[in-house]
């Protein structure tokens, strides 16, 4: 690919729909582009299940004719879209990263996809992960394993890994991801580029089976938080058929973003540890990095040191039940074609009682008070996203990962401890890239608000990332 292409293909989708709506760039040219780059990188990263190459080039004809035609444009029109492989796409393949469904082709779009169509985003195919996205790690028998942006010997993260690294490795400059224990913001971190899960009822998810207790949100991943903002700025607002959209109104994400933000006052609470006893030392080196950065701009920086009990048994409860509820049957039916990884987490709760189910939902509701309760003392809390970097691409999801030497046991309470929380409570949180560790890999802060800050929090972000920008930063050609 030229020096030029090469440029173009990691220019933010704000910057590209700029280009396109000013006749200075073709949509049918930079979607000529992005399939061949994609192609050229599917045997490396395999971040696609499916690339759907003649309607994306017949959509981007039609982009092309309506920007000569001087017609109304959206926001992101002509602007590459990879959608993860969990959300329904009329037309396209979707299997949800199962061998169960690996010919299933929904009939009409997901809700959100629907809204970031009306904007002009164009769908170039469908991303890699784990069967129903139930691992952190990207991989499943339908397509093997995705590996990480930046090396080939560590994990993409999970399960929105192939929309993390198609972002990072400058595929598309947009992906949707869904985020249910930390599943945009774990890949996000792993690749450094930007997750944000918003808020509880931000963003509709009308084809949800629970409307009411689900904990899965569907999300934007971008390499700078404008372009999440545009993204959120399309997919939010309320659906009659999610009853946690209804009734909400919508802040102006992209204003929020762009506005002159000053952190004289702001109050920012960090914590290190949040039910962990061990985090990478270079880790929270870049953390402390960031937040002395924010410090600068005005922000006063408080330690948390109040305890606080890991929530992953609540998370593993409530999301297992849900998920054997949804997919027990086809266990039954397809136990040797599925994913072993799933079927041994299915086996795992399977004897949970609806007793137990309902003391993890009870406490789900103690947790969300308790994290509410932080926002007396601070606007936002700061910690790592992640305990470490980007774990061995071959890790056991059921062994010991390593931490600064260390073995430490249970992969999802030891590596990602500070994401699972805020799928629970519902609260907003974005992770951002904060540098890279020896071995060049991405690092990451996280950034929680209380339920409805939304625009908070990205106004924060967007502040961090003028401080420290990262969106220059590429992974080597694969």
């Amino acid at each position: 690919m030229s020096d030029g292409m090469e440029d173009l293909a990691f220019t933010p989708a704000a910057e590209l729909a700029r280009l396109i709506r000013n006749r200075e760039i073709s949509p049918v040219a930079l979607m000529r582009a992005t399939l061949a780059r994609i192609e050229q990188s599917q045997p490396a990263l395999n971040a696609f299940i499916t690339i759907a190459a003649e309607p994306a080039m017949a959509a981007a004809q039609e982009a092309e004719t309506a920007v000569m035609r001087g017609e109304e444009l959206g926001p992101l029109h002509g602007v590459p879209l990879a959608v993860k492989d969990l959300v329904p796409t009329e037309g396209i393949r979707t299997t949800w990263g199962s061998l169960i469904y690996k010919d299933h082709v929904p009939e009409a779009d997901a809700e959100v996809v629907r809204r970031l169509k009306r904007a002009g985003a164009i769908v170039v195919g469908k991303t890699t992960t784990p069967e129903f996205g139930q691992q952190s790690l990207t991989e499943a028998p339908l397509f093997g394993r995705t590996r990480n942006a930046w090396r080939a010997d560590r994990t993409s993260g999970g399960s929105s890994g192939g929309s993390a690294v198609a972002v990072a490795a400058g595929l598309v400059p947009i992906a949707l991801a869904s985020d249910g224990g930390g599943s945009t913001r774990i890949p996000a971190a792993c690749n450094g580029v930007v997750g944000f899960k918003q808020g509880l009822g931000v963003v509709p998810q009308e084809y949800a089976q629970d409307g009411f207790g689900n904990i899965a949100f569907l999300t934007p991943m971008t390499r700078t938080v404008l372009d999440t903002a545009l993204m959120l700025e399309a997919m939010a607002g309320p659906d009659s058929r999610d009853p946690l959209t209804t009734g909400r109104s919508k802040p102006d994400f992209v204003a929020a973003v762009q506005a002159e933000f000053s952190l004289k006052g702001l109050r920012i609470g960090w914590r290190p540890r949040l039910g962990n006893a061990k985090v990478a030392a270079e880790v929270l080196t870049a953390c402390e990095r960031a937040l002395a950065a924010l410090a600068g701009l005005g922000a006063e920086i408080t330690e948390l040191t109040e305890p606080f009990e890991n929530p992953e048994r609540i998370w593993f409860t409530i999301n297992g039940a849900y998920r054997m509820a949804q997919f027990g049957d086809l266990l039954k039916r397809h136990r040797e074609i599925m994913c072993p990884t799933f079927v041994r987490q299915m086996d795992r709760i399977a004897n949970c009682s609806a007793a137990e189910l309902y003391e993890a939902i009870f406490q789900r509701t103690r947790l969300y008070r308790h994290i509410q309760s932080w926002f007396a003392a601070c606007d936002i809390v700061a910690m790592p996203t992640l305990s470490r970097s980007a774990l061995p691409i071959d890790q056991d999801f059921f062994g010991p990962i390593e931490i600064d030497g260390e073995p430490v046991e249970n992969l999802r309470a030891a590596w990602y401890p500070y994401t699972m929380p805020f799928n629970l409570s519902g609260n907003p949180a974005i992770s951002l890239p904060a540098g890279f560790d020896r071995d060049g890999m991405p690092l990451a802060i996280q950034f929680v608000g209380p339920m409805g800050g939304d625009a908070n929090v990205l106004r924060l972000a967007a502040a961090f990332e003028r401080a420290c920008p990262w969106a220059d930063k590429r992974p080597p050609t694969p």
